[in-house]
């Protein structure tokens, strides 16, 4: 994980183009913002990246609560929402900090494939602790085993043509050839869960759990599940 969050640190090119970023955390936001239960709702991002649009998500919630590792992504979620009366931004060192049973919705988009599993064990536990008896964990973009790499380029690609980025998505592919992320993926792999694998996952943590309709976010390849503590 340490790597990652290195490679996550870095003027990386997962993104073409400014407007690639721009979709990408924007359609997070909005399939977020859906599952905010109410208007003084506790919402934890873990792991949220960018988190460009996170207004949207707190402009339906009391509380929205960014979680990051990388010192310099900290540093520019905490100057762009310097402002935003109830977004907080916070390590994942804060955490022991919250009491029990005080969120009512935590997200875990697009990470559960650069842990370990047993950090992912450890992680699930935290969050059965925080979250209210009545809370939601999503848990989004988890990758199946038999799922290609091809599959991801395709979902790329049809989301760059229906947004006006076709041309620097396809400049982008040539360039992630070479990229340190190319070498990470290869070196680290990533964790695949299948549905039933995820389930008895949550399962052990102590979460009720399904496979939810539509996965978060343009990749529709990948999972999302939703689970609510036993």
């Amino acid at each position: 994980m340490a790597d990652w969050i290195s490679f996550w640190d870095t003027q990386h090119s997962i993104y073409v183009n400014a407007r690639h970023c721009d979709v990408h955390y924007r359609g997070i936001a909005e399939d977020l913002r859906r599952y905010v239960p109410a208007p003084d709702a506790v919402v934890m991002d873990y792991g949220c990246g960018d988190a460009l649009h996170a207004g949207i998500v707190a402009a339906a919630a009391g509380r929205l609560i960014l979680v990051e590792a990388p010192p310099g992504v900290v540093a520019a979620l905490t100057a762009r929402f310097a402002g935003a009366r109830n977004i907080d931004v916070v390590t994942p060192a804060r955490l022991p900090e919250y009491p029990d049973h005080g969120i009512d919705v935590i997200v875990l988009h697009s990470v559960a494939q650069y842990l370990s599993a047993e950090a992912l064990d450890v992680l699930l536990l935290q969050f059965r602790r925080l979250l209210r008896p009545n809370g939601l964990l999503i848990v989004g973009d988890v990758i199946p085993p038999d799922l290609s790499t091809l599959a991801d380029v395709m979902a790329l690609l049809r989301l760059a043509l229906a947004h006006g980025f076709l041309g620097a998505a396809l400049l982008g592919l040539a360039r992630t050839l070479t990229s340190d992320y190319r070498r990470l993926r290869a070196t680290l792999g990533f964790a695949r869960y299948g549905a039933a694998a995820m389930l008895a996952k949550l399962k052990a943590a102590g979460f009720s759990g399904e496979r939810a309709p539509r996965n978060i976010g343009h990749n529709q390849a990948r999972m999302t599940f939703l689970a609510r503590p036993m």
